[in-house]
């Protein structure tokens, strides 16, 4: 009896958790783009020099 409950309500809840996704106005709509980084912006991080420096 307690599996067929517990298969049950897990079961039970995945489907509401389905049907609120289902349900979100956002879920058809693409992220905007981000935009692209200035001219003369490097992704890089500048390297550290002197005391804090780690070693090589």
């Amino acid at each position: 009896m307690i599996d067929n409950f517990a298969l049950g309500l897990t079961h039970f809840l995945l489907a509401v958790a389905v049907w609120r996704l289902l349900g979100r106005a956002d879920l058809d709509r693409e992220p905007d783009a981000e935009p692209a980084p200035p001219k003369g912006f490097s992704a890089r991080r500048p390297r550290r020099t002197g005391a804090g420096a780690p070693h090589a």
